[in-house]
C-alpha cells in the first residue's frame, strides 16, 4: 500500500513529534562511546532530521576548539532514522546509526575550520549542517548582563522569581497555576526533558502533561528603556503557542516567537530601537489544545509554551544558544475532521463535492471488504481484489485473497451483481484484465490466469510468468497494473522492497534488479524491463492524451512525468548505475504538505496545501462527460488529508510542470482511504475505499480492521449510463472506437484489437486515421493501435519521423527503438533530427532512444543533441543526455571526453571527468592528466580552476 511514513514503526513519531538533533558541550568529560582515547574537548550530539541542537537548544551551533586540541564528537540517534556525522575537509565520518538511542563518534585533531554534517542523502540539505571553528583563547562566549524592566521604581515580575503571577493577568485554564521551580524537569514535563530555567522559577502553560489546556497571560505595560531585549522561550512550534510583544498605545503586535518543539528554554533577542521610550506589554498565548481528531493519533504534547526572564540590554546581547526565527519551523493547527467511522451511506453523504457532481455508495461491507486494487473491463464491470492476506503473506498455497466481478445492471449506481472469479490468491497488490485472462501482481510472482470470459471462470490455475519480486516491505510490492498505449502491461514498485525479477528458474544474469520505479511486461513477447527508475513508493500510474506516463508517490514530492530510461529522485538508496551522479526531480511546482519540517510533520495540518504527503491512485481524466476543464488533469487520493487532490500538467520544454488545483473532493472522514479510481463508458468514476481507522502500514496484521470496505461511484450530471460489450464489437467498430472522445473506449478497443492480432483491413482503416485526421491525439491513437496489432513496418515508422506533428515524430522514435536496435537508415534519420528538429519533446525522445541502443551507435546523435544550448536549462534533457552519454566512456574515453567538452549541458564535462576517473586505468589517468595540462595552458578562469580541482580530486592528488 502507499508509503505513509519513512519506515517509522510509531505513527506518533512520524506524524506529531518534531524531529531534533541535540548537541551538548561537555569539555573534558568521559565519552559515552567505546572510543576511550584521551581528548581535550568533547561534544555529545543527539541526531534527528531538523539539524544539530545543543543541550541548551542551539540549532547547528558553532563548535569550537583551540588549535591542536584533540576533539571528539559523539552522536546519539534521536529517532528511527539513518544518521551519521562527518567533517567535510578532514573527510572523516562516523559509523551510520539506524536505531533510536544508538551512538557513534568521530575523533580528530583541531587544525583548521571545518563543516560538520550528516552524509545521508538529503539530510544536509534538510538542515543537518554546522560549523567547526579553531579559535584562540577561551572557547566559551561571554554574555553581557541584562536589566529587569521597572515600573514605579520597582522591578517587574517578568522572571517569576516571586513564585507568583504578580504583574500579570491570566485568562483560561492554561495559566491557572503556571509557575514552576526547584525541579528540572518540572512536574508537568517528561522526566527526560531539560528546561534550563534561570533562578528559582519559570512559567509554563501546562507543560507536556497538560498540553490541552488553553489560555492567555498578559503583563502590565512598561516602558522600553533600552534598545534591545531578550527572553527565554520553549515549547511548541505551533501558530497558537507563542509569546507576543505588543505596543500598548495601539495594541499592535510588534514581535512574536513560538518555541521550536523542544522543552529547553532558549533566549530570543528583540530589537526594540523603534519603540524606545514607548510602553509595551507581553502577551503569552496558548490557544492550541493539541487534541487530535484523528482516532489513532494521540494528542500533541507540544501544545504548550514555556517562558522566563525578560530583560533589557544596552547593546545587542550574544547567546550561544539563541533561538533565531529562521530556525523555527511553525506548524498550523490540526485540521478539523468532521467524521470518523461512518457507515457507507453516511460516508457518501458526508463528502463535499463540486457543483454538478454526486457520490453514490455502490457497495460496502459485508459485500466487499478491504478492496486493494481493481480494474474496469470492456463491459464496464468492476474486477475487484479483496485483500485478506496483507500485510503478511500466507504460506505458499494458503492464500486467502479473492477476485470478484461486480456489475451495475440497471444504471442506478449500485453494484447489484457480484460473482467470484477466483479465490486462494496470496498477497495480491495489483491486477489488470485483458489479452486472454487476468494479470495479477502477487509478490513474489507476476501471475497470469487464463480466463473464459463467457463464463467468467478461470481456464486453468494461475501461471507464474515472473518471480523474484521482493517481500521486504509488503506495502511497496508491485502494484498499479495498467495497459500502456504501446501494448505493454505497466506497473509500479516501491523503494524499500528489493526485487530481482526474471522468469522462474532464470539465473541472475537474466534478471532485472529494481526497487522504486515503473516496470513493464509484454503480454505476447514476454519481455520484461524497467521503464524508468526512482521515486519512493508510487501507488498510482496513468497515461495522458499523448501517451505520457505519470505516477503519484509518497514521502518525497508526489508527482513525476516518467520518461523511458529516466532516473528519478529517490526516497532512499542509491541508483543501480553508480555513474548516475544526479537524477530528475519532481515535475510538480508544489507539495501537498505545509511547513519545512518534512512531510510527516505536516500531516493532519496541511488541508490548505492538499492534505499531506501520502498519495494513492492516479487517474488522468479522459472521459467526455465532465466539464472540459478536468480533461488531462491528474487526480490522486490524499490519504492523511482525506481529500481528492487535483493537479494540472502544463507542457514545458521536454515535459511538464504540474501545478496544484483546488482539491476536488473533501471526504470529511478520517477513516477514508481511497486506493484507486477509474472512469468508465459513461464517463463516471468508480472508487475503491480501503476504509480503516489505521492509515499506516505495519507488519502487524492485527493493526488493520479487515471487516470494512467500500466502492463508490462519482458521477457528473452530464454522465449517461450505457450498457456496452466491446468484445462483441466488430473489428471496424473497434477501429472507429479509436475516435471516441471517451478514452475508455479507446483503451478497451485497442487491447481487444491487440488480442485479436494482425488484420489488414484494420491496418488500412487505422492508417487512414493516422494520415488524414488533423487531431494529434487521434493520430497517436491510430499509431498505437497499429503498433500493438503489428501493422507498421520500419519504413512506415521512418516516414513518420518527418511528420508535421511533434508527438507523432516522438512516438515514431520510441517505437523504432522498441527492440533496442535500429537500422542504419533509421540512425541516419535520428542524426538529422538531432541536428535540425525544433521540438524539445522530439529531442528528448531521441535522448531516450539513445539510452536503449548499442553505445557504439550513439555518437553522431549525441554529438548533435548535447550542443543544443536551448535545452541546457530544461528540467529533463541534460540528465537524459547524460544517462545516454555516460556508457560511451567505456567505449572510447578520449572521444567521450571530446563530446563532453563540446556539450552545452551543465556539468556534462564534470560528470565525464568523474566517469573516466572511475575507469581507473593507466590510460584513463594519462588522458585526464593530459587534459588537465591543456586546461592549464588556457586563459585562467573560474571554470578552468574548477576543472583542474576536480581532476586532482578524481586522481587523488
Amino acid at each position: 500500500m502507499p508509503n505513509l511514513r519513512h519506515r517509522i514503526p510509531s505513527a506518533v513519531a512520524a506524524f506529531l513529534l518534531p524531529i531534533t538533533l541535540v548537541l551538548a558541550q561537555s569539555p573534558k568529560t568521559k565519552s559515552a562511546t567505546p572510543d576511550t582515547a584521551k581528548v581535550d574537548r568533547e561534544y555529545a550530539l543527539e541526531a534527528t532530521m531538523l539539524g544539530f541542537f545543543a543541550k541548551d537548544g542551539a540549532r547547528n551551533p558553532t563548535l569550537k576548539a583551540n588549535k591542536g586540541d584533540r576533539v571528539r564528537i559523539t552522536i546519539t540517534n534521536g529517532e528511527l532514522m539513518t544518521h551519521d556525522i562527518a567533517l567535510e575537509k578532514l573527510g572523516i565520518k562516523s559509523k551510520t546509526l539506524q536505531e533510536k538511542g544508538t551512538k557513534a563518534s568521530i575523533t580528530f585533531k583541531a587544525d583548521k575550520n571545518d563543516t560538520y554534517y550528516c552524509t545521508v542523502p538529503g539530510h544536509r540539505a534538510a538542515g543537518m549542517v554546522g560549523n567547526f571553528e579553531v579559535v584562540e583563547g577561551s572557547v566559551n562566549d561571554a554574555t553581557v548582563a541584562g536589566q529587569t524592566p521597572m515600573k514605579n521604581g520597582q522591578p517587574l515580575n517578568l522572571n517569576f522569581e516571586t513564585g507568583t503571577l504578580k504583574d500579570w493577568t491570566a485568562t483560561g485554564d492554561a495559566f491557572s497555576n503556571p509557575v514552576f521551580g526547584q525541579d528540572d524537569p518540572s512536574p508537568v514535563h517528561e522526566k527526560d526533558m531539560h528546561i534550563g530555567f534561570h533562578g528559582k522559577y519559570f512559567l509554563s502553560s501546562g507543560g507536556t502533561a497538560n498540553a490541552k489546556q488553553t489560555g492567555t497571560l498578559t503583563s502590565v505595560p512598561f516602558t522600553v528603556t533600552q534598545p534591545f531585549a531578550a527572553f527565554n522561550v520553549s515549547g511548541g512550534a505551533l501558530q497558537d503557542t507563542r509569546v507576543e510583544l505588543v505596543q500598548a498605545s495601539t495594541n499592535k503586535v510588534i514581535f512574536h516567537s513560538t518555541g521550536q518543539g523542544r522543552a529547553t528554554l532558549q533566549p530570543v533577542v528583540v530589537d526594540l530601537q523603534p519603540f524606545l521610550n514607548q510602553d509595551i506589554y507581553i502577551r503569552i498565548i496558548d490557544n492550541e489544545t493539541g487534541i487530535s481528531q484523528i482516532p489513532y493519533i494521540p494528542h500533541d504534547k507540544w501544545a504548550h509554551i514555556n517562558f522566563d526572564d525578560f530583560q533589557f540590554y544596552a547593546t545587542r546581547p550574544t547567546f550561544p544558544n539563541e533561538l533565531k526565527q529562521k530556525d523555527i519551523i511553525i506548524l498550523p493547527p490540526l485540521d478539523p475532521v468532521l467524521n470518523a467511522g461512518l457507515s457507507g451511506i453516511k460516508a457518501a453523504q458526508a463528502m463535499t463535492l463540486p457543483n454538478g457532481f454526486k457520490m453514490t455508495l455502490a457497495a460496502s461491507e459485508p459485500d466487499i471488504v478491504k478492496p486493494i486494487c481493481f480494474t474496469v473491463d470492456w463491459r464496464g464491470r468492476l474486477w475487484v481484489v479483496e485483500s485478506h492476506t496483507y500485510p503478511v503473506p500466507a504460506p505458499e498455497g494458503q492464500g486467502r485473497d479473492k477476485i470478484f466481478i461486480f456489475e451495475d445492471t440497471n444504471g442506478d449506481g449500485t453494484l447489484d451483481s457480484k460473482k467470484v472469479f477466483i479465490e486462494g490468491l496470496n498477497l495480491v497488490s495489483g491486477m489488470e484484465v485483458g489479452m486472454g485472462g487476468v494479470w495479477v501482481g502477487a509478490a513474489p510472482y507476476l501471475l497470469f490466469i487464463p480466463a473464459d470470459f463467457k463464463t467468467d471462470k478461470p481456464l486453468g490455475p494461475p501461471q507464474k510468468l515472473l518471480d523474484g519480486w521482493g517481500l521486504e516491505d509488503t506495502h511497496e510490492t508491485l502494484n498499479s497494473l495498467r495497459w500502456g498505449p504501446d501494448g505493454w502491461l505497466y506497473g509500479t514498485h516501491g523503494v524499500f522492497t528489493h526485487s530481482n525479477v526474471g522468469k522462474p528458474g532464470a539465473p541472475d544474469s537474466e534478471r532485472t534488479k529494481l526497487n522504486a520505479g515503473v516496470w513493464r511486461y509484454h503480454p505476447t513477447t514476454h519481455k520484461f524491463e524497467l521503464f524508468a527508475e526512482g521515486t519512493s513508493n508510487p501507488w498510482g500510474l496513468d497515461f495522458n492524451d499523448y501517451g505520457h506516463a505519470f505516477i503519484t508517490a509518497c514521502v518525497i514530492p508526489h508527482m513525476y512525468h516518467m520518461i523511458q530510461g529516466g532516473r528519478y529522485q529517490r526516497q532512499a538508496g542509491k541508483h543501480f548505475n553508480p555513474y548516475t551522479y544526479d537524477d530528475i526531480k519532481t515535475h510538480a511546482d508544489h507539495v501537498h504538505w505545509v511547513g519545512e519540517r518534512g512531510p510527516h510533520a505536516g500531516n493532519f495540518r496541511s488541508a490548505s496545501a492538499g492534505g499531506g504527503h501520502a498519495h494513492s491512485g492516479a487517474m488522468i481524466y479522459l472521459g467526455n462527460s465532465w466539464p472540459q476543464e478536468y480533461r488531462n488533469d491528474i487526480f490522486m487520493n490524499n490519504i492523511n488529508g482525506a481529500r481528492f487532490n487535483r493537479d494540472h500538467p502544463a507542457r514545458s520544454g521536454t515535459g511538464y510542470v504540474v501545478s496544484h488545483k483546488p482539491d476536488f473532493i473533501v471526504m470529511n472522514d478520517s477513516w477514508s482511504q481511497w486506493l484507486n479510481f477509474k472512469y468508465d463508458a459513461s464517463g463516471s468514476v468508480w472508487v475503491i475505499d480501503w476504509y480503516d481507522k489505521n492509515q499506516c502500514h505495519s507488519p502487524n496484521p492485527d493493526v488493520h480492521d479487515k471487516t470494512m470496505g467500500r466502492i463508490f461511484k462519482l458521477s457528473h450530471e452530464n454522465d449517461k449510463w450505457v450498457q456496452v460489450d466491446l468484445r462483441k464489437a466488430s473489428d471496424m467498430e473497434l477501429v472507429k472506437a479509436q475516435l471516441n472522445p471517451n478514452d475508455w473506449y479507446v483503451r478497451q478497443a485497442r487491447t481487444i484489437l491487440q488480442e485479436r492480432g494482425p488484420n489488414k483491413k484494420v491496418h488500412k482503416a487505422l492508417k487512414e486515421i493516422l494520415t488524414q485526421n488533423p487531431d494529434a491525439t487521434r493520430k497517436l491513437r491510430a499509431l498505437w493501435a497499429l503498433h500493438v496489432t503489428q501493422g507498421l513496418t520500419d519504413k512506415e515508422l521512418n516516414d513518420l519521423l518527418s511528420n508535421e506533428n511533434e508527438y507523432v515524430r516522438s512516438w515514431a522514435i520510441q517505437l523504432l527503438a522498441e527492440d533496442k536496435t535500429v537500422s542504419p537508415e533509421t540512425l541516419k534519420q535520428f542524426t538529422a533530427m538531432a541536428q535540425n528538429d525544433n521540438s524539445a519533446m522530439v529531442r528528448m525522445y531521441l535522448a531516450s532512444a539513445m539510452g536503449r541502443i548499442d553505445p557504439g551507435q550513439r555518437w553522431d546523435v549525441l554529438y548533435a543533441l548535447v550542443q543544443k544550448a536551448q535545452d541546457k536549462d530544461d528540467h529533463n534533457q541534460p540528465l537524459m543526455l547524460w544517462y545516454a552519454t555516460e556508457p560511451l566512456a567505456a567505449v572510447d574515453m578520449k572521444r567521450a571526453l571530446d563530446l563532453a567538452q563540446k556539450s552545452k549541458m551543465p556539468k556534462h564535462l564534470n560528470y565525464m571527468i568523474q566517469r573516466i576517473g572511475a575507469i581507473n586505468t593507466d590510460d584513463s589517468k594519462k588522458l585526464l592528466k593530459e587534459f588537465n595540462d591543456r586546461v592549464g595552458k588556457l586563459e585562467h578562469s573560474h571554470e578552468n580552476h574548477e576543472i583542474q580541482a576536480l581532476i586532482a580530486k578524481v586522481l587523488g592528488e
